[in-house]
């Protein structure tokens, strides 16, 4: 069990979140202390306990950084999806392992320097650069934890942080593996490309009676009637239920004076900008400026293209590097600004457009503060009416008879199968979250109450599935058109497939490309030099592939993104990298050394965790990551 845990943490989503947090163990709430209040115990490590509030609490910790990061809130339902609740506990079990580590070792920090590092931390300091005290107490209120806890949540971080820094330290990127994976990267090609149509390359033969027969018992599945359901959907929606919110105007008043900076449109600067790869190469280029030389041809005798110069109309925060910010939003129009030594390049730029920013008035954004306000106060009456429908339908009220009392919306779904689509291919259920409502009723039992779904919005959806029509296969004679459609179009592609070997053989053999593609009919095409990242127009990435995989003047083939045809590519010409540029260079040992201490982390964590020992109550696991489903 605990493997397929660390599986699951190895998804995309997983990387993501190590890469943001998991350097520096930060687990705002999450406490994995020994002491259990008789809730069950769902993992012990090394004789620590990790219970199922423990699990809960830490699974809405992960639900919270995300939502944060997306910039809505994201539910339970999508971060089970995501596979959040297993990487809460794979999170819990690392952490618990390593707080055992530090005891074996006998590492300690004291309650005075920890409550001294928080006050240092510039998260929670305020506008005046020191300790922001009110703001500190709010967070400590939102998260529901006392101020020692935080304290001891904050010592123990410390101590995971010692550890882990202790081991990542010693890392060091190797100079070879950065420049094998330069010359992968930037290693270009020019190809040549034309495309076999399926419809014109070849030809399919009439199929007789044996041949659709076979077909079709070789394909029953696809000739399936789906399974039909009735369902009843109850919604509570924050969308829904922001119309009935009274908003006093004082009350708008107030909120745009308090969040106006946020309605504020941001000043917008063309800027262009052109790299050195020292400061004494700078100062030339911006004396020569000085003197009478034009900006763009200062880049164009650097060889550099306009979009290698011109960084777009932007608003200051678009620029990463705050020295470059702060010169390219305080010159003027069509100025230049003195050598800026910044983070990862030596740079001048200059500002041919300028768009000026603008603060509205309360009256331009009245509607918008208004409908803001509204849904903070719907989604405050949410757990209150969720609440109110839970106790009516534990009473035993029908789906019918709380909407009339709640006066919430009630929708009767007559038939929908799994993709949400009635028989005659319309859509059954009209609503953003259809498809988690009609996931809901397929895994329902007939009358079989279910949990709600989590909405987009912050509502919620009961759905109760009424009725069923079973699935059904078709028989041959109602589907006798498409059977002879699918052997066509099988057909069809497996011949297409052997002629475009064929052909890439020929050219490969030595036949001239131009005198093939000419036998089809096929425009001849070539490629700019083109790297594995490129997108090509008339090229898919797996034709890219298939090109980066061939032989100098050797060809090969793949299928086109319409599914209807397949491309013949050529290596015209095969260029290795270029010597990468010291900022380049810098930039790519960085992420290949943070892309290393995420793997080194991970085997620690998993040897320390393996060291300690790990028990999972795998029943109560599945309880409490969803049952089956999971």
């Amino acid at each position: 069990m605990l493997e397929t845990i660390r599986k699951a943490a190895g998804t995309w989503v997983a990387r993501a979140l190590l890469a943001i947090l998991a350097l520096s163990f930060v687990y705002w709430g999450a406490d994995t202390r020994t002491t259990n209040t008789g809730t069950t115990v769902i993992a012990t490590v090394g004789g620590k306990s990790i219970t199922q509030s423990d699990l809960e609490r830490a699974f809405e910790n992960e639900i919270n950084a995300i939502s944060q990061r997306a910039g809505r809130r994201i539910t339970q339902t999508e971060a089970r999806s995501l596979g959040l609740d297993k990487r809460a506990l794979t999170r819990l079990i690392g952490t618990t392992a390593i707080d055992k580590q530090a005891g074996d070792l006998g590492l300690a920090v004291s309650e005075q320097t920890a409550a001294e590092s928080i006050t240092r931390d510039p998260a929670f300091h305020g506008i005046d650069g020191k300790f922001d005290r009110p703001g500190f107490n709010n967070l400590l209120r939102s998260i529901g934890m006392s101020e020692r806890d935080f304290i001891d949540l904050r010592r123990r971080e410390e101590i995971r942080d010692q550890i882990t820094q202790s081991v990542l330290q010693s890392i060091v990127t190797p100079k070879p593996l950065v420049k094998a994976v330069h010359e992968w990267r930037e290693e270009t090609r020019v190809v040549e490309h034309f495309t076999l149509e399926g419809e014109k390359a070849v030809t399919v033969a009439e199929p007789d009676a044996t041949k659709l027969k076979e077909t079709y018992e070789a394909n029953k599945a696809q000739f399936m009637a789906p399974e039909y359901r009735q369902m009843q959907v109850l919604l509570l929606s924050v969308e829904a239920l922001k119309g009935q919110m009274d908003v006093p105007d004082a009350e708008i008043a107030r909120s745009y004076e308090e969040t106006k900076e946020t309605y504020a449109t941001p000043e917008l600067r063309r800027v262009q900008q052109i790299s050195f790869k020292d400061k004494a190469a700078a100062d030339k280029a911006r004396a020569e400026i000085a003197g009478g030389k034009n900006f763009m041809t200062v880049a164009e005798e650097m060889k550099l293209k306009d979009t290698d110069v011109e960084l777009g109309l932007i608003n200051k925060k678009a620029l990463i590097d705050p020295k470059i910010a702060d010169a390219a939003f305080s010159i003027g129009k069509d100025k230049v600004s003195d050598v800026v030594e910044g983070r990862f390049a030596t740079v001048i730029v200059r500002v041919p457009e300028i768009v000026a920013g603008k603060q509205p008035s309360l009256e331009d954004v009245k509607d918008r503060v208004k409908e803001k306000l509204q849904r903070e106060k719907a989604r405050g009456e949410i757990k209150k009416l969720r609440d109110e429908v839970d106790d009516l339908r534990t009473a035993g009220k029908s789906d019918k008879e709380i909407a009339e009392a709640t006066k919430l919306k009630l929708i009767d779904v007559a038939e929908a199968d799994a993709s949400n689509k009635t028989k005659d291919g319309r859509t059954a259920l009209e609503h953003p979250d259809a498809a988690k409502l009609i996931a809901s009723g397929f895994d329902a039992r007939t009358g079989i109450e279910r949990d709600p779904v989590d909405l987009t919005d912050g509502g919620y959806g009961w759905v109760t599935t009424t009725g069923t029509t079973p699935a059904r296969q078709k028989p041959f004679e109602e589907v006798e058109g498409d059977t002879k459609a699918l052997y066509v179009s099988t057909e069809r592609s497996r011949l297409l497939r052997e002629l475009a070997q064929k052909t890439a053989d020929r050219i490969s053999a030595g036949e001239a490309i131009e005198k093939v593609a000419a036998e089809f009919n096929a425009k001849l095409e070539k490629t700019e030099p083109i790297t594995r990242s490129t997108s090509p127009q008339g090229l898919t990435e797996q034709a890219v592939r298939q090109a980066f995989a061939l032989a100098l003047g050797k060809a090969g083939h793949s299928e086109t993104s319409d599914r209807k045809g397949r491309t013949v590519v050529r290596v015209l010409e095969i260029k290795p990298a270029a010597e990468p540029a010291k900022e380049q260079a810098l930039k790519l040992a960085a992420e290949i050394g943070q892309q290393i201490q995420l793997d080194t982390l991970d085997a620690f964590v998993n040897a320390v965790q393996d060291a300690a020992g790990v028990s999972i109550n795998e029943a109560l696991l599945k309880r409490a990551l969803g049952g089956a489903d999971q």
